[in-house]
């Protein structure tokens, strides 16, 4: 990528811009951006709704030992992987940038690893369970040597808040579309491309995957630039970056929120399929596809599929996963119409409150399920839209604010350390996805649920009805209570921006 063109530069609080730099991104280095995290999330997306399942029932590891791997490996990415990798980028020089040169040096294997966690090679019981603690380790720790790089370069593409509001938009409705493929789509990919193979299903659905998110992350690598750059001068050592994130009070309530959300949406995302399969009545599900002419639609899709050769989706026959497709389906959508709303509302009243305000409403959504019968399929469904659309309006507003977070440490600090920032709170990320990946089997096998039963105890059954309704709802409502003590609000925020702009103007 071409340097920026050299001219008068700003220098202040330790960064340097282009002084005739509008830091206004062009529609193309949006789009370009966003595709890295709809590569990354055909991955990530897959691990956090469908690897228990996928060990449990197509690889047929004992639900308690794959909880153990997806707690302890997730444990190793949080506060192993994730804080080195913070340290390295932050310190990384290259032509290219600090951040950029990750995504293309991870580019092929990222996809190589994802391929290899989601093949099942027959290696008797302990075999299987080495190999899936080897090849998870390895898909852990090169997600965070990509993605952490590549969240942290949307603090350097821009210092403009309304631009990074913007950029946020456009990567999370990636994140949703990746989202859709995943959620909807996987599970009859696996059956098509498996020839209702589930285990050759899901490795060549994964190798697919890989090739294209080997060509997204190329594209965002060769569409993107750096421009909130450190200056050669700025030096930091570790001992510092730590003990400026050990005094910002913003990070350290980001990082506990990253944690709270990320169990819901691990636990949530992870034991829907199970909801859908042991607690909703597959009779009642039918007929309300039936009646919905939904039944009809794939009777087309079908007749299409198999005119080309190709098998048929197996949904008309299995009502939960038909189901669970389009109830998946139908709150990503809803999600993709609150992220187009997430900017403009969060220009007008501030990042926190829309947060707030548009989480508190999701987390009843999610408590509302206590109450359903396995009988209320359209309830279900709508209610999950409704869900949807409320978290979707925070999606873009999180990261929008941890990329805050970074300039509210250069404002009081005068030093920049952008990928630390980021780090830390992908620490909290992959902590509370540890957490909450572990508890979808940890909670199964408490209430003793059995893969090889067509129908669980009533035990297990109400066990997944509680998991996915009130133990989903509490970390939410805990960060609900907790942007009440985060001081960057509105005001705050103009407030940063002007300063920033004009120690670097006054330079």
């Amino acid at each position: 990528m071409a340097r920026p063109r050299q001219g008068r530069r700003e220098q202040q609080g330790g960064t340097v811009q282009t002084a005739n730099n509008s830091q206004k991104l062009s529609a193309v280095e949006k789009i370009g951006y966003s595709l890295g995290d709809l590569s990354a999330n055909l991955i990530f997306q897959t691990l956090v709704t469908f690897l228990a399942f996928f060990y449990t029932d197509v690889y047929r590891i004992p639900a308690a030992t794959a909880s153990s791997i997806i707690f302890w490996v997730g444990l190793l990415g949080a506060f192993g992987f994730t804080p080195l990798m913070g340290l390295l980028a932050d310190r990384t020089r290259t032509r290219w940038g600090k951040f950029r040169p990750w995504i293309l040096w991870t580019a092929v294997p990222f996809g190589v690893f994802a391929l290899l966690a989601f093949s099942t090679p027959d290696l008797g019981p302990h075999g299987k369970v080495i190999y899936a603690l080897i090849t998870y380790t390895l898909l852990v720790g090169i997600y965070v040597a990509n993605n952490l790089p590549y969240g942290a370069l949307s603090g350097v593409l821009t210092g403009n808040m309304a631009q990074r509001n913007s950029m946020s938009s456009y990567r999370f409705v990636a994140v949703m579309i990746a989202q859709f493929v995943i959620q909807v789509l996987l599970l009859p990919l696996v059956l098509i491309l498996g020839g209702g193979d589930r285990a050759v299903g899901f490795s060549n659905t994964m190798a697919v995957f890989a090739a294209i998110g080997t060509v997204f992350f190329l594209i965002c690598f060769f569409t993107t630039k750096e421009r909130v750059v450190p200056e050669a001068e700025q030096k930091s050592t570790i001992r510092q970056d730590i003990a400026d994130l050990a005094s910002n009070r913003p990070w350290q309530l980001m990082l506990v929120l990253t944690v709270l959300v990320f169990i819901t949406l691990a636990l949530k995302g992870g034991m829907y399929v199970y909801y859908f399969k042991h607690y909703m009545d597959e009779t009642a599900l039918a007929a309300f596809l039936q009646n919905i002419g939904f039944n009809n639609l794939i009777d087309g899709i079908n007749s299409m599929l198999t005119g080309m050769g190709l098998t048929e989706f197996q949904w008309p026959k299995d009502a939960p996963t038909s189901a669970l497709s389009l109830f998946n389906g139908s709150g990503i959508i809803c999600g993709i119409i609150g992220i187009g709303l997430s900017k403009r509302l969060a220009d007008r009243f501030g990042k926190r409150d829309v947060f707030g305000a548009a989480l508190l409403v999701s987390t009843l959504c999610l408590l509302a399920f206590l109450l359903f019968p396995p009988t209320a399929a359209g309830t279900v469904v709508v209610t999950g839209m409704l869900h949807g659309f409320f978290y979707g309006i925070t999606t873009p507003i999180l990261w929008s604010m941890v990329a805050d977070v970074a300039d509210f440490s250069e404002w009081k600090y005068n030093r920049r350390a952008t990928a630390i920032v980021f780090s830390a709170i992908m620490v909290g990320l992959k902590f509370g996805l540890a957490i909450g990946g572990a508890l979808v089997t940890k909670i199964l096998a408490i209430y003793g649920y059995d893969p090889d039963l067509t129908t669980q105890p009533a035990g297990v059954v109400h066990g997944i009805q509680m998991a996915v309704s009130v133990y989903a709802s509490i970390p939410f409502l805990a960060c609900v209570g907790l942007l009440f003590f985060y001081e960057i609000n509105k005001q705050a925020e103009v407030r940063i921006e002007a300063d920033l702009a004009a120690r670097r103007a006054a330079a």
